[in-house]
Formats: structure tokens, C-alpha cells, sequence
């Protein structure tokens, strides 16, 4: 159990990684962007790949209605998040340091793997409602009004992951650093319940 536990402290820390980089990454490419312009999502909030992309994304969604990138006090998620993460990465610590000593069964690595799970699937469920209601929630007062041929208006919605053409730009939605280290953690639980499995099968 030692090793297991070892595995499993190394994953459940590897979620911490969250609190320093991006979770995801939007980009928008278009011919008169020679540099594109990104948006970088972090579990507490928004910010742009570079200084004023924030500031030139909001100025291009202003003509067609699109709202203003959110701050972190304007979406409940970016409070909520890191006292998730926080609270799961500590727990699984814990649970690493008890498999260390022998004091609980690798099952217990298992049951926090399926509720990360679980809490990672709400997660992109609630960001792929967000990028559904920024897209598609649009100034019915906006410079310009786009509608597809049968006269509705045009959704902007960003892909939740890969590229999409919108208008003039090509959108690109990709997982960033954070993401890989988060599931690259929970890959490394799911080895600690393994391992621990088979210390405790051998010992039977």
C-alpha cells in the first residue's frame, strides 16, 4: 500500500496545478487578426492570452450583441471551483497519506477517482451551458443583426472542444495545461487503486 498511496498523494497534488494555470483555452483566428486572439479559463476566472484581448473580443461581440467576457464576481463558478478543487486535491492528499499507513483499502482511491469524475463531468456540462447561453443570449438592440435563411439569429456559440468556423473567424476550444495535469492526476489515482489491489490480493 505504500507505493499506492504514494501514486495517489502525487495525483491528488497534481490538481493544485489548477490554481496556477489555465484550464482552457479559447482562440480566435481571422484575416484581419494577423495574431489571434485567446482567452485563457482559469477555475477563478478569465483573462487574455495577451493584454488587450479581453478588451479587443468584448469591442468585436459589443456589434453583434454578444455579452462582455465575465468577471469572476459576476459568475458563481469561479467562487465555487477552487473550493472544489481545493477541497478534492486535500481530501485525496489525506486518503493517500491513510493508504500510506495502512489504514484504509485502495477502494477508498477508487471512490475519489468517481466522484472527481463526476464532479468534472458537471463541470464541462455547466461551461458547455455558459458557452451555449454567450452565444446565443444576444442584445436584441446590436449594430449588426445576423440571421441564418430562415430568419433566426445566428447562434456564436464556441465549440466546447475542437474548431468551428463563426462568421469571419475560426474559433479553436482546446484543454490547457491545468487540464492535462488534473488528468493526468486522475490517471495516476486510478494506478494507485490498481496497485493497491493487487498488494492486498497477494496478502490474501
Amino acid at each position: 500500500m505504500k507505493t499506492s498511496g504514494i501514486l495517489m498523494i502525487i495525483g491528488s497534488a497534481l490538481l493544485l496545478g489548477l490554481f496556477v494555470y489555465p484550464l482552457w483555452n479559447i482562440r480566435l483566428e481571422a484575416p484581419q487578426y494577423p495574431d489571434p486572439l485567446g482567452m485563457d479559463i482559469y477555475i477563478a476566472g478569465i483573462e487574455g492570452e495577451e493584454e488587450f484581448d479581453i478588451q479587443n473580443i468584448d469591442g468585436i461581440n459589443h456589434y453583434i450583441g454578444m455579452k462582455k467576457i465575465p468577471k469572476p464576481a459576476e459568475m458563481w463558478e469561479f467562487n465555487v471551483f477552487p473550493l472544489v478543487i481545493g477541497g478534492m486535491a486535500a481530501l485525496g492528499i489525506v486518503l493517500g497519506l491513510l493508504g500510506f499507513l495502512k489504514k484504509i483499502s485502495p477502494n477508498w482511491f477508487l471512490g475519489w477517482l468517481v466522484l472527481m469524475g463526476v464532479l468534472g463531468i458537471l463541470g464541462m456540462y455547466d461551461f458547455n451551458n455558459w458557452l451555449i447561453d454567450y452565444g446565443t443570449d444576444l442584445d436584441p438592440k446590436a449594430i449588426i443583426k445576423l440571421t441564418d435563411a430562415e430568419g433566426n439569429p445566428l447562434s456564436y456559440k464556441p465549440p466546447l472542444l475542437g474548431s468551428q468556423d463563426i462568421l469571419n473567424f475560426t474559433a479553436h476550444s482546446y484543454p490547457e495545461k491545468g487540464a492535462y495535469m488534473m488528468f493526468i492526476g486522475m490517471f495516476l489515482t486510478l494506478i494507485a487503486w490498481i496497485v493497491g489491489r493487487r498488494n492486498v490480493s497477494e496478502k490474501i
